[in-house]
């Protein structure tokens, strides 16, 4: 059987923006209990309550939503909040879109920092894309922070590389970390930076054990297939189990006891694509769908989310498999991002390649929020 974390007296987070729950699930493995959930997208929302049942989830705005009433809808006392995290929107940051500083989604930025200064929670922890740093944004920013009260104390972005926290993707973010000295003993910017002594785990290490995944798998009851035992070490111990306590599917975890996991969605491929796909080499750019094939000994690069209904359904740029030619499927990608094969996915291949490609690694939010749950007990 997969193993639980059971933990007593877990600080409480809430998390804005939430998504499927990557932050979410690496707060929970870290020592902290998601009491709440905010996410606007209806799917995404589903999801996030599916794998989280012990979580409250609020399909709000945020940037309508008071911090004295999301305290008192996730049933917290105000001055009791442990962390409020969260990764607000960032296509108008992002370097590989457009980059609009216009973008009204920029400005979920300093709503977060507002709901900081209302709800005053013992730490924050904001993700965000490299692109938010340009000097073009620094304004964003500096609006954004001026909003805390005093008492916070902020620590410069931090850039974090996956890879380098041990998962298998070379997706790279920012961390916007502060701390009330009060609540939260001492931490520093290279409190968060790897530990040398993190296995690296490559594309091959991630997707070992897994299926071949066929064309003709296209509906929910197909994609649910056996998988091979991964192995020892963090990784593999991530993958398999390390469930904290009120998260989970209760079902899905019974089969994921088994071995039986969902995800494994195909995708059909014309002749001549299959002929393309089978003479790239490791790491080479197909010329006509523009997906790199992943390279075993490597690691993924970011996997992308595509874009939202009301920016055209488009959809993203999927990876090639490093041995077969073909797309990966959801659950190949889930493996890449770090998530465990236990968590569940919205049953089509677009929404759950979105809500995979949304999400902050769990294994990297993890490692840094443990950092915070740490100092907290030391107190």
């Amino acid at each position: 059987m997969p193993v639980r974390i059971l933990r007593m007296n877990e600080p409480s987070v809430i998390d804005l923006f939430s998504g499927v729950g990557g932050l979410s699930l690496g707060a929970a493995r870290a020592g902290f209990r998601v009491v709440g959930s905010v996410e606007l997208d209806p799917i995404a929302s589903a999801s996030h309550a599916f794998n989280f049942p012990g979580t409250t989830h609020l399909r709000d705005d945020v940037g309508t939503l008071s911090g004295t009433r999301l305290l008192e809808l996730c049933g917290v006392k105000p001055g009791t909040l442990g962390g409020l995290i969260g990764g607000p929107p960032c296509q108008g940051f992002s370097l590989i879109g457009k980059c609009d500083g216009d973008d009204p989604r920029n400005l979920l930025f300093g709503q977060f920092f507002r709901l900081v200064a209302e709800t005053l929670p013992a730490f924050f922890v904001a993700e965000n894309v490299l692109g938010i740093l340009s000097e073009s944004n620094a304004p964003v920013i500096e609006a954004a922070l001026s909003s805390l009260p005093a008492r916070y104390r902020v620590l410069k972005p931090i850039k974090v590389k996956a890879s380098e926290y041990g998962a298998p993707t070379t997706r790279t973010r920012v961390f916007f970390v502060g701390f009330d000295p009060s609540r939260v003993n001492e931490l520093t910017k290279e409190s968060f930076a790897p530990d040398p002594k993190i296995e690296q785990i490559r594309v091959k290490q991630a997707l070992f054990g897994l299926p071949d995944v066929s064309a003709e798998w296209q509906r929910e009851e197909q994609s649910w297939r056996t998988v091979k035992a991964l192995g020892d070490g963090a990784f593999a111990d991530r993958v398999r189990g390390h469930i904290p306590t009120g998260v989970g599917d209760p079902d899905s975890l019974k089969r994921a006891a088994k071995r039986k996991i969902s995800g494994f969605l195909g995708t059909r491929h014309s002749a001549a694509t299959v002929s393309r796909f089978e003479m790239l080499a490791p790491g080479e750019v197909d010329s006509v769908y523009r997906s790199p094939r992943l390279d075993p000994k490597g690691f993924c690069p970011t996997l992308r989310a595509g874009t939202n209904t009301d920016k055209g359904s488009f959809q993203a740029v999927r990876p090639i498999h490093p041995k077969k030619p073909r797309v990966i499927s959801p659950r190949e990608a889930a493996r890449l991002q770090g998530f465990p094969d236990w968590f569940v996915f919205h049953h089509t291949k677009w929404h759950a390649f979105r809500q995979i490609g949304n999400s902050v690694s769990p294994i990297v939010a993890e490692r840094l929020l443990r950092k915070i749950c740490e100092s907290m007990e030391a107190g």
